[in-house]
């Protein structure tokens, strides 16, 4: 099957235009944990399929590095705009995406028929402590105490169509980041897992912000993730509704607009094209 290897900010997939589906590999799970290997295989983040949609212009399947399947990801979705863009094959501004979380709008600024960035529209955050979803009392989870093996945690809930966990610390340097991130992705509090952001403060307009991300573990971006960090930071009055997100392979701009919309600016890089040969022991 032919693949194009692509990231955004160093979150990294690999895209195949599955098209129809039709001759395509049916254990997407497997598929995806052999292609991903880093020594094995192609290596990424996760794989992602574009299929034929009846409601938009493609559907995007987001399938992790450990074989589950994610809602969406604001970094694949970038990298998906390009793709289809320069690839002449949605030659549209504005592209209709067909996710798990509902369809999304990236628009592509571009100059000279190149890509320069995309900015996407990525909805309402749900707040809702059902929505993340989480167990517990009804209402939002702003501040809230999370008991994690002995060590309490100061955590919002945000979902982007996906669950996330944001936890504000003085230095994310000091974080422990595979010790602890994996031990409240798969907190009892939360059913179906959840990504967990640690973020630290620099002003009310930025934020530096490293990521354990469900299914995939440590990523260098994650642009659901942003786009909760800005809710939770202005959930907990900390920062004002449009922020400079650093994470480790960039920033990303995320603006909490007035209407209730989260809107997300960064670049995507398409890195190389290949065939891929599935592997059958």
């Amino acid at each position: 099957m032919f693949f194009t290897k692509v990231h955004g900010l160093g979150n990294d997939f690999i895209v195949v235009n599955a098209g129809t589906g039709e001759g395509f590999p049916d254990d997407y799970a497997s598929l995806a944990v052999e292609m991903c290997d880093r020594k094995f295989g192609i290596g990424a983040d996760g794989l992602v399929l574009l299929l034929d949609s009846g409601v938009a212009d493609v559907r995007m399947r987001i399938i992790n590095s450990d074989g589950s399947e994610a809602e969406m990801c604001g970094n694949a979705i970038r990298c998906v705009a390009k793709y289809l863009y320069e690839h002449n094959i949605v030659r549209k501004e504005e592209i209709k995406v067909e996710t798990l979380a509902g369809i999304i709008a990236p628009q592509v600024l571009h100059q000279d028929g190149k890509v320069q960035a995309v900015k996407v529209d990525m909805g309402y955050p749900r707040l809702e402590r059902t929505e993340i979803p989480m167990l517990g009392p009804a209402g939002q989870v702003v501040g809230e105490n999370l008991e994690v093996d002995g060590e309490n945690y100061r955590i919002t809930t945000v979902s982007m169509g996906n669950p996330h966990c944001i936890i504000f610390v003085p230095d994310v340097a000091a974080v422990a980041l595979t010790e602890i991130g994996p031990r409240i992705e798969t907190h009892p509090a939360f059913p179906r897992k959840t990504n967990v952001e640690f973020v630290q403060m620099l002003s009310p307009r930025e934020v530096k912000m490293i990521v354990w991300e469900r299914g995939a573990g440590p990523t260098l971006a994650c642009g659901t993730g942003a786009c909760a960090v800005a809710v939770a930071g202005v959930l907990n009055g900390l920062t004002e509704r449009k922020v400079t997100v650093h994470l480790p392979g960039g920033p990303l701009e995320i603006e909490w607009a007035e209407n209730g919309k989260l809107y997300m600016t960064g670049p995507a890089t398409e890195v190389f094209h290949g065939e891929y040969t599935v592997y059958k022991p």
